[in-house]
């Protein structure tokens, strides 16, 4: 069942560029909850997009950074940078873990990675990549609650960095939640472009998530395994259960992300890591049922 949460009307804080000290285990990496490998190779498919898609997505702000005429806006879009930046960094770094046991298929899937962006940005106007960029951002919004939500579920006795590295990032996800729809509102804001950039960036990343994780189950030998399919269906499910009524608000003409209040743990976890960037980046999974993040003893 999913956990009941507190939210607040508004933003958890305002946004700070972080980089806690994770320290990735290249034996765990693969099955990082070893409860769960069908998730664990879920989130490890979707890591290997971060330091492309993030890069894409700087790339694309910046080129929108000189048409704004907000000081504010401006701000929070160098902040939004700032914060990406320190997203992919730390994906490539559990990224190099992944390859070094299984190189071939992550290079192969990086490439392909790699391309979609590189066309994307060469290819397309900036107001399609805008509207891909607001897309993502708003899905990312619904993956972050959703997260936080089903936090026991799918960490819950997993192994910490990695557990940390993904609740950090989606913390900063609905930090960070409302740039990229005041960037794309402030330049063009046609309702049509924004859901043609919803279903685009939905559609491109979860396509690519599944192309990596059906690769990497199937190197594990998972992949014609009935019981495993069945825990990877069961998986889907809830977090599609999740996701789907969250995924809906944002079809609403009227939608603005600032309508989405943030969840009281997300405030408590930017507490946590102002006292110590180390607890942060070693939240204890076997404590996450509990309304306030815990970090691991020292």
């Amino acid at each position: 069942m999913a956990t009941t949460e507190t939210v607040t009307s508004e933003p958890a804080s305002r946004m700070t560029l972080r980089r806690p000290p994770f320290a990735f285990s290249r034996d765990k990496a693969l099955h990082w909850n070893a409860g769960k490998p069908e998730f664990s190779q879920i989130v490890n498919a979707a890591s290997l997009a971060m330091p492309y898609l993030e890069p894409y997505l700087i790339k694309t702000m910046r080129e929108a950074r000189p048409l704004i005429t907000d000081a504010q806006l401006v701000r929070d879009l160098d902040l939004y940078c700032g914060q990406e930046s320190a997203h992919y960094r730390q994906h490539r770094k559990f990224n190099d873990e992944l390859k070094a046991l299984r190189p071939e298929i992550i290079d192969t899937l990086e490439a392909a990675l790699a391309a979609d962006y590189a066309r994307l940005a060469r290819d397309r106007s900036l107001t399609f990549n805008l509207a891909y960029a607001e897309g993502f951002e708003s899905m990312a919004l619904a993956i972050g609650h959703m997260l936080i939500e089903e936090r026991e579920f799918l960490f819950g006795g997993a192994e910490s960095a990695v557990a940390s590295l993904v609740l950090w990032h989606f913390v900063e996800e609905i930090e960070h939640k409302n740039v990229t729809f005041d960037v794309f509102k402030h330049i063009s804001g046609s309702y049509l472009w924004r859901i043609t950039g919803l279903f685009y960036a939905t559609g491109h990343i979860m396509w690519r998530t599944r192309r990596g994780y059906h690769a990497l189950l199937k190197a594990d030998g998972l992949w014609r395994n009935l019981r495993s399919r069945l825990a990877l269906a069961h998986v889907l499910f809830r977090i599609f259960k999740s996701l789907t009524p969250k995924f809906l608000r944002i079809l609403h003409p009227a939608y603005h992300p600032s309508q989405v209040a943030d969840p009281e743990w997300v405030s408590a976890w930017a507490a946590i890591y102002e006292a110590s960037d180390t607890a942060a980046a070693r939240l204890d999974t076997h404590r996450l049922r509990e309304a306030l993040p815990v970090a691991l003893p020292a």
